[in-house]
């Protein structure tokens, strides 16, 4: 037969090679090694769809020694707060200023170790002048005002940014970092206003009141934490919804029990207001902080030293109270 003759047989080119890719031992692939049009499918030893390649989320654990350690640092911040405005000497309000004192260099050390600033010496530097000026004029400045403070929070943030500016790599992280820088300097100031309020009408009474409220929602949210972290506020932070409800209810009704018992024109109702607005604050700072902390984590930043990174919520929540209490001084009480 010659070769342009064509074939009747059954076994033709096309039949052929159906057979040759359905014959064992070929590889998945189309004729002559191509490429399937399917992929394979990999799967674990179950059967099941290998999940290796999802990302999985950290689930950061709630450790309960830790947040009890926490609490009792939040209730002695609270407590020596209320007690030093109610030991405070008219005449001389040095000691309670030198209290303090220590309190901002420990939310100056918290703050900055967890915020790493630019040029974090200098920051920390120009913020200490920040905390003496502040409590001197807090203690002598006639009549007892805030807008001095204000003031000094201004220079000693315009200061630190200048600070800032010196070096390159200092340089080019300000325009990113200038908000930390604002909240370590007017975290320093808040701190001065206890003593500001104690040579003011009600201001003594009203920081009892709001340092009792945010102490008390402090802790018990802590507390809360260590015995019923849920339901969770995010995986990545180790705190429970039910704490942070908890210990605002709480905070508030210690703040009322208190204005029950201190003289008129406060009262259960005063004292619940100054109170719920205490708690709030300090609730939703020390919150925000663990958020901060998570984010930190989660983009890869070096950890804080875990001193400063346990003690910035209470720190910070309490810096946060103080201008608030003031605010009701002058506009609820007033």
């Amino acid at each position: 037969m010659f070769p342009s003759t064509p074939q009747d047989d059954a076994w033709d080119a096309d039949a052929s090679r159906e057979i040759a890719r359905s014959a064992p031992g070929r590889p998945p692939g189309g004729f002559y090694g191509a490429e399937s049009d399917e992929k394979p499918v990999s799967r674990a030893d179950d059967g099941e769809p290998d999940e290796d390649d999802e990302e999985e989320i950290e689930v950061v654990p709630v450790r309960r020694q830790l947040s009890l350690a926490i609490a009792g640092f939040a209730g002695l911040l609270g407590l020596g707060l209320a007690l030093g405005a109610q030991t405070s000497v008219p005449d001389n309000r040095l000691p309670y200023a030198i209290v303090l004192f220590g309190v901002q260099l420990l939310y100056l050390l918290a703050w900055i170790m967890a915020l790493h600033p630019p040029a974090p010496g200098a920051t920390a530097a120009i913020s200490a002048v920040v905390a003496v000026v502040a409590d001197y004029l807090a203690v002598t400045s006639t009549p007892a005002s805030l807008l001095p403070l204000i003031y000094v929070a201004l220079g000693g943030f315009a200061a630190a940014l200048i600070g800032q500016l010196f070096r390159a790599e200092d340089r080019s992280r300000v325009k990113d970092s200038w908000r930390d820088t604002l909240l370590i300097v007017l975290g320093v100031v808040g701190y001065a206003i206890p003593v500001l309020l104690t040579r003011q009408p009600l201001g003594t009474q009203t920081m009892i009141v709001s340092a009792a409220g945010a102490g008390v929602a402090l802790m018990v949210a802590r507390v809360t934490d260590a015995i019923f972290p849920k339901p969770r506020m995010a995986l990545q932070v180790p705190r429970g919804g039910t704490g942070v409800v908890l210990g605002a209810m709480l905070g508030t009704l210690a703040s009322a029990g208190l204005g029950s018992v201190l003289v008129l024109p406060f009262t259960p109702a005063k004292g619940a207001v100054i109170g719920l607005v205490a708690a709030g604050i300090a609730t939703v700072v020390d919150l925000a902080v663990n958020f901060g902390e998570a984010g930190r984590r989660l983009a890869g930043d070096a950890p804080t030293f875990w001193v400063a990174r346990h003690m910035q919520g209470p720190l910070g929540a309490f810096a946060s109270t103080a201008p608030a209490a003031y605010a009701l001084v002058h506009w609820y009480l007033s």
